[in-house]
């Protein structure tokens, strides 16, 4: 990991989030799901963190841990408050007033948005709940201030969107309504699950720069977690690469997407769509399917889908994140402290085929 930075919004040191998946009446469990397994990284004020990987790496079980909808395992979780500009530690976070207290500060916008709405309350009931829960306002305060929301967030004229229900908006308006109840409460902090994934293509790209304004319009910190590296180029300043619980790439976004050195990273690459049908695309062999993650072993977690792998890979511990320069982290045996690769000739012409 880099050093600490003075202006870091969040910072999270060696997350772990372990499932049991198996007991008896009179005994503890002896079978974990190790979902998040000693993942650390900093997200400084302003910055855009994407968080990549396929379906169950842990990617979404990362962002509840950071809004407090998980409770970590181990590790450390600390997040600047906007009012004292005090790292508060998350793991820490247990009452009722601590919890209330670190709602002000920290959001999250889910997947499907008519999954995370009461279809029974209407649209200024679902946006002014924060305010209601933190007793802040009027109702006349609290109405202006969603209809400032509103607009903000694209939906003109705001006020016939107040009484509606989530059943009456299509997918677009309802993720718009999701980031305003998201914003309501000017949170420095808020962590994005794949919000346009369930949005028609067509208008994905509105909510992403509606998002990338508020922004900057807000002082928004996001960590933005999504399968689609397409999405993550467009959205974050930063990427972070996760497998089976581990980060194993990270850095600067165009960095990492021309000069991707994990092959995990290449593999997820190679998958990207081109808009050219002449482009011819190079091969990148992925090895098997994905392993299980219950009671992992201690080595390499893409050992047994890696091309390249060689006896180190297979005896030694999995690799930590190192820094092979320009910010730009990899957990690798085979890509030295040089960023050059280390494997055989032939590994070397496959990965930079």
């Amino acid at each position: 990991m880099a050093a600490s930075n003075g202006d870091a919004r969040v910072r999270v040191t060696d997350l772990e989030k372990h499932f049991p998946i198996s007991k008896g009446l009179f005994r503890k469990s002896t079978d974990f799901v190790h979902a998040v397994d000693g993942v650390s990284f900093e997200i400084k004020a302003g910055e855009s963190l994407g968080l990549v990987g396929e379906s169950g790496c842990g990617k979404t079980t990362t962002g509840r841990m950071l809004v407090k909808l998980d409770d970590a395992t181990d590790g450390t979780i600390f997040i600047r408050d906007a009012e004292t500009d005090e790292m508060i530690d998350v793991t820490e976070v247990k009452t009722k007033v601590e919890q209330k207290e670190f709602r002000k500060n920290v959001q999250m916008i889910f997947q499907d948005p008519y999954e995370s709405m009461n279809p029974r309350r209407t649209i200024f009931d679902i946006v002014a709940e924060p305010l209601v829960v933190q007793n802040i306002g009027t109702t006349e305060e609290r109405e202006e201030r969603v209809i400032d929301l509103l607009r903000l967030v694209g939906l003109t004229p705001p006020e016939p969107f107040l009484f509606r229900y989530p059943h009456e908006l299509s997918g677009g308006q309802r993720q718009r309504i999701a980031i305003a109840r998201a914003l309501v409460m000017e949170p420095a902090f808020v962590v994005a699950d794949e919000p346009t994934s369930m949005l028609d293509v067509s208008i994905r790209i509105s909510i992403m720069r509606l998002m990338l304004e508020l922004a900057e319009k807000l002082g928004v910190t996001y960590l933005y977690i999504t399968h689609d590296l397409a999405v993550a180029r467009y959205m974050c300043d930063r990427i972070a690469v996760m497998y089976l619980g581990k980060i194993v790439e990270m850095g600067p976004t165009e960095e990492l997407l021309a000069n991707p050195m994990h092959p995990y990273t290449r593999a997820l690459l190679s998958a990207v769509p081109v808009p050219d049908p002449s482009y011819k695309r190079p091969d990148v062999e992925i090895e098997g399917g994905v392993a299980r993650a219950v009671n992992p072993a201690p080595e390499c977690r893409f050992l047994a889908r890696c091309p390249f792998a060689v006896e180190q890979c297979r005896t030694a511990t999995h690799p930590e994140l190192y820094d092979r320069g320009s910010e730009h982290f990899v957990a690798c045996h085979l890509v030295g402290s040089d960023g050059e690769w280390h494997g055989s000739e032939r590994s070397v012409l496959e990965l930079r085929s």
